[in-house]
């Protein structure tokens, strides 16, 4: 079995894909594309690791689900694709960036120039039925993108892990941070961006992680017209 990423991820994801796990996960899938609406579309599952090649992750943002939103979801966490309305929490995350790094929203939420930038936007569960959250929780996906996360930990570049909200933070057992940054703040959703994403800094926090280890920051600001 091959995984559609052509650069240094694939050997990583093709071990991942062993499992008696993933096989039955395979399973599973095959049945709700065939059955059901699932984001995002099965061409871009993978995309997050083939725009963020493993040698060149600076940082890692992790996200939960995709969005369950019609053609919002396309294999990066927090992204929608162009002519897409830009989600709540991607909102909040704009606003912490323009308050943090005076970097003016877009009015999209195409994120792809970030992947470009070397921001892992990493989803613990790849997959969503259309208009039901958390339906592939529990799947194999989580054992999967828990791999993922314990081969970054390996590496020996430092990487700085942004661990927004409940779920994120759980991973936190997974990382050493002796090597790694941790940063971590509450989820940028309306429901909790007040309890310390807004105004947390984060943006600028991670940039000077970055400088501190000798990376090249992030740029963080994004085309005003993006093109898939």
């Amino acid at each position: 079995m091959s995984i559609p990423v052509t650069n240094d991820w694939k050997p990583i994801l093709e071990q991942a894909i062993q499992s008696s796990t993933y096989q039955n996960l395979r399973d599973f899938l095959k049945e709700e594309y065939a059955s059901q609406t699932i984001y995002p579309e099965m061409t871009d599952i993978w995309q997050a690791f083939e725009w963020t090649p493993y040698s060149e992750v600076k940082v890692v943002l992790l996200g939960q689900d995709p969005y369950h939103g019609v053609k919002q979801a396309h294999g990066l966490s927090f992204s929608v694709r162009p002519g897409v309305t830009v989600p709540p929490s991607l909102k909040n995350m704009y606003k912490e960036l323009e308050r943090d790094l005076s970097i003016q929203p877009v009015n999209h939420g195409y994120l792809r120039k970030w992947a470009e930038e070397g921001v892992l936007l990493l989803n613990t569960v790849l997959t969503v039925r259309e208009g039901q959250a958390h339906s592939h929780r529990g799947k194999g996906w989580e054992e999967l993108t828990d791999y993922v996360i314990t081969q970054l930990n390996e590496r020996d570049e430092p990487i700085v892990f942004l661990l927004w909200g409940n779920a994120a933070q759980k991973k936190q057992k997974m990382i050493d941070d002796t090597k790694h940054i941790v940063l971590t703040t509450s989820h940028p959703s309306p429901l909790s961006a007040y309890r310390g994403f807004l105004g947390s800094g984060i943006f600028s926090d991670t940039n000077k992680a970055l400088e501190d280890i000798g990376v090249e920051p992030i740029d963080w600001k994004l085309p005003e017209n993006p093109v898939e």
